[in-house]
């Protein structure tokens, strides 16, 4: 087919004139590694979602990553250990338990939050000979989860690393910052994401002990005494040694000042940059109803505290989703479909599909597009415009 210039994307990023500034500072001070920008990164991350501390990774999957690998050390859980995670998500969240010999449990979802269904979860659990270790959660395309699964897990003792890639500068609905209930939470800077730093990602915890064993899993598992050249103010015997000593298992997960410098001001646009996602959010809805589109596509609820990641639709059911995201790609509006996680074939064998009818649900008729604070309204109404076009030239054939 011929792809027409895209018009609509599913995700965008502009430097601002802060960020240009906070770049040629960077590049002005002659330090790429750990420096002021990263540090006062990470203080501002901790603080919005009522963390202690926030380590700055290169990813969001690498703070996954890390999470399940000293989880797994700390309690001694063996391999085989089971995590129960939803059954819609990006594939990350369970490729880096398999990394980890670690065995995911998956969870249907609830068909209107998509995210894991508390009542499911509680089943999960019930109905397992040997409980699972630890649970999973995912703030799905920017919507935080029931936090009903925090009582679940607190009730089996379960631990809880809550992947909240896709979700930033929200609370749950008892008004709790998204992460802040888990025993660890990670969150993504990647550039589809809430905020951008091109990639990069975060690791939240509470306390201090774990924040050092944390941060030095990231610097290859680094003596938590030294880990960059100007951390103390005074040298001695002990530091020396530090500087290559490796007491613990570790990686190479760090970013430099160059992303730190660009997430400095997108942190503190936070909110401006939420409420820009959800004015286009509640602008496209407005204009689908509008047009009469809700008799053949269901459009996501307006919840006050949504992210919007992305701006999600489910056909209904005599409608192709394929033919319709086909059409809209033709006509230059990006799509994606909704996380797919139970078809993927690097999962050939793991699971049955018909155990999870609400996920096969929306494997086969949910899609996304984008709904970011770089749209305009003609961006949004040309979607609608679009959209209105390709039922009014199918009407009947489905």
């Amino acid at each position: 087919m011929d792809i027409k210039k895209t018009l609509v994307t599913l995700a965008d990023w502009w430097p601002t004139k802060k960020q240009k500034e906070n770049v040629l500072k960077v590049l002005d001070s002659g330090r790429l590694t750990y420096g002021p920008f990263t540090k006062e990164l990470e203080e501002k991350f901790a603080k919005k979602h009522n963390f202690k501390y926030a380590i700055f990774t290169n990813s969001g999957t690498s703070a996954l990553e890390i999470a399940w690998h000293y989880l797994k050390d700390k309690y001694n859980w063996p391999d085989g250990a089971e995590v129960l995670v939803p059954a819609v998500t990006f594939v990350a969240t369970v490729n880096v338990l398999l990394h980890q010999r670690l065995k995911p449990v998956l969870v249907d979802i609830d068909p209107t939050t998509f995210n894991m269904d508390p009542g499911k979860t509680f089943d999960a659990i019930a109905s397992r000979i040997k409980k699972p270790v630890a649970i999973c959660p995912v703030d799905l395309l920017g919507r935080p989860i029931n936090p009903e699964i925090f009582k679940i897990a607190r009730g089996y003792k379960l631990k809880v690393v809550e992947d909240s890639c896709e979700t930033m500068f929200v609370s749950h609905s008892n008004g709790k910052p998204v992460g802040s209930m888990a025993d660890l939470a990670c969150y993504s800077s990647y550039l589809a994401h809430i905020i951008s730093t091109g990639v990069g990602g975060f690791l939240c915890t509470n306390s201090k002990k774990e924040e050092e064993y944390l941060r030095g899993m990231i610097w290859h598992g680094r003596d938590s005494m030294y880990y960059y050249f100007d951390q103390h103010k005074t040298i001695n015997k002990r530091i020396m040694q530090a500087r290559f000593r490796f007491d613990k298992p570790g990686y190479s997960y760090r970013l430099t000042e160059m992303e730190a410098a660009l997430g400095v001001d997108e942190v503190d646009r936070a909110e401006e940059i939420i409420e820009k996602r959800k004015e286009n959010a509640y602008f496209l809805s407005d204009l689908l109803i509008d047009s009469t589109l809700t008799e053949y596509l269901s459009l996501p609820s307006l919840i006050e505290e949504n992210a919007w990641m992305f701006f999600p639709i489910v056909c209904k059911d005599d409608i192709d989703r394929d033919k319709l995201c086909l059409f809209l790609e033709e006509k230059g509006i990006q799509t994606r479909y909704i996380m797919p996680l139970i078809n993927q074939p690097v999962f050939k064998g793991m699971w049955n599909q018909k155990d999870y009818p609400v996920a096969g649900w929306l494997d086969k008729k949910g899609f996304l597009i984008g709904c970011h604070q770089f749209l305009t309204t003609e961006d949004l109404k040309y979607v609608a415009k679009v959209l209105s076009e390709f039922f009014k030239e199918k009407e009947g054939v489905f």
